[in-house]
């Protein structure tokens, strides 16, 4: 997830996808295309008389992401004079519903981009040709964190591969620290504060009379989508679930001890405890009004542009996520898959094995500046080894977990979103709204096995 960019797809246009696309039996299995035959072209067996013409939609970026989209499509073809990719950047507000009334009429692109927690829905209706073989033939999958290739499986077959990662991290004011004599938290990926630390500092550090606060946990309360991204690896650091592994029920998941605990911590931080607040005022981090502040990777250049007399090192620093029984971060971003009906499932693989391969990661990141989702693409970039992005790669690599993978992604973080808002900011019973979010999860998979059996 790059710039809190999150594919939020409704549940009424997921129903009429799924109502469309889908042939999967009741259990939610796909009843398509299976992985089971490993794909049949090599480079070796493309005649060069065969002319072949692949369309690939993904989601429009910054000026830099699209040249660097450019130079792999032109080298590609290149590479593949037999081959053609016609691209077309969509604009983000537009492609989720372009990408599924394309899918819905039966003329979806060969390749598409998506947004990681969307996979589920696009999975299950069929949208998506499985890529678990081809990664076993030649994809490198030893080369992807099995957290990461986790994100993008859903029923036990791999469906995206993945281009780049980001995270997010603890940030911390050095001054606000040193002023108050608290010891400045290890640098050290692998040595995190403990949540109880960190309410130490923030509750120590915390002056609202004169406009400071303690700590903003989860960049606030924005969309479903941010919610999922910076408010779930809090839930998982206490011992908390979200969903089941499956993805069918939020039942002895959402409402057990542990999401209750977490939960509880996370609405003590602005009702009991009173060091984090509602609103803030304008960039209260860099303007010293923040002590501790849980953002992104994609931070880092912003911070550095907009606020140049902000120093890193000198006004502030970086330490890994905090933790409480674990570490865990949240992972997953835009990646490429086949779609289910592509003629050429061959050539689309050969496509995105380019893309996503390590030297196309290496070309991509090289110019975008974005975390490669490879090791060895990773390993390639001397500042990623070296502080701070080692602190936002080493987390997603070793603590890195999928959001919840289900077809029902939209509704499942509508419904958490909401019952987090009640509890912290309507200050409502945390039982009866955990049990109502439940109700409303189970209910909208419910809703999509009907939906199938039309």
């Amino acid at each position: 997830m790059k710039k809190l960019s999150q594919t939020v797809v409704s549940a009424i246009v997921v129903g009429g996808l799924l109502a469309g696309c889908s042939s999967q039996s009741d259990s939610g299995g796909s009843a398509s295309t299976s992985s089971s035959s490993v794909p049949s072209q090599t480079d070796a067996t493309v005649k060069k008389e065969e002319k072949v013409k692949l369309t690939f939609w993904r989601n429009s970026g910054n000026d830099t992401e699209n040249a660097a989209y450019d130079k792999l499509v032109a080298s590609f073809m290149q590479k593949y004079p037999n081959i053609s990719v016609e691209m077309t950047p969509i604009p983000y507000s537009d492609y989720d519903t372009k990408l599924r009334v394309s899918i819905a009429s039966g003329s979806p692109p060969d390749i598409m981009a998506l947004d990681a927690p969307t996979v589920g829905s696009y999975a299950n209706a069929g949208a998506l040709k499985p890529l678990t073989a081809y990664f076993k033939a030649d994809g490198n999958m030893e080369d992807v964190p099995k957290s990461t290739l986790a994100t993008y499986t859903y029923q036990n077959e791999i469906y995206m591969a993945p281009l780049t990662e980001s995270s997010i991290a603890m940030f911390y004011n050095k001054k606000l620290f040193q002023a108050k004599g608290i010891p400045l938290p290890s640098k050290n990926p692998d040595e995190p504060w403990t949540w109880d630390q960190v309410l130490d500092a923030a509750k120590k550090v915390n002056d609202p009379a004169n406009g400071i606060f303690g700590i903003d946990p989860a960049q606030g309360f924005g969309n479903a989508g941010a919610t999922a991204y910076f408010k779930y690896p809090i839930i998982w650091q206490l011992g908390g679930e979200i969903m089941s592994p499956d993805g069918k029920t939020s039942k002895g998941y959402l409402d057990s001890p542990q999401t209750k605990k977490a939960v509880q911590f996370f609405s003590d931080l602005y009702n009991k405890d009173k060091v984090s607040a509602l609103e803030y005022p304008p960039d209260p981090f860099p303007n010293g009004k923040l002590a501790i502040t849980i953002d992104g990777s994609w931070s880092l250049a912003n911070l550095k542009e907009k606020f140049p007399n902000f120093k890193l090192g000198e006004d502030y620093d970086i330490a890994p996520l905090p933790k409480g029984t674990a570490q865990a971060v949240a992972n997953g971003s835009w990646a490429l898959g086949i779609s289910g009906k592509s003629k050429h499932p061959d050539e689309a693989w050969k496509f995105i094995n380019w893309v996503t391969g390590e030297e196309g990661q290496k070309t991509y990141a090289g110019m975008t500046k974005d975390i490669p989702s490879r090791y060895s693409s990773a390993k390639a970039f001397p500042e990623l080894s070296e502080y701070p992005k080692n602190i936002f790669v080493i987390q997603n690599q070793k603590y890195g977990r999928p959001r919840p993978i289900t077809p029902i992604f939209p509704q499942m973080s509508d419904a958490v979103n909401k019952m987090i808002e009640d509890v912290t900011i309507g200050k409502r019973n945390i039982d009866a709204s955990i049990a109502e979010a439940v109700t409303t999860i189970d209910k909208a998979y419910a809703d999509v096995l009907a939906q199938q059996k039309k």
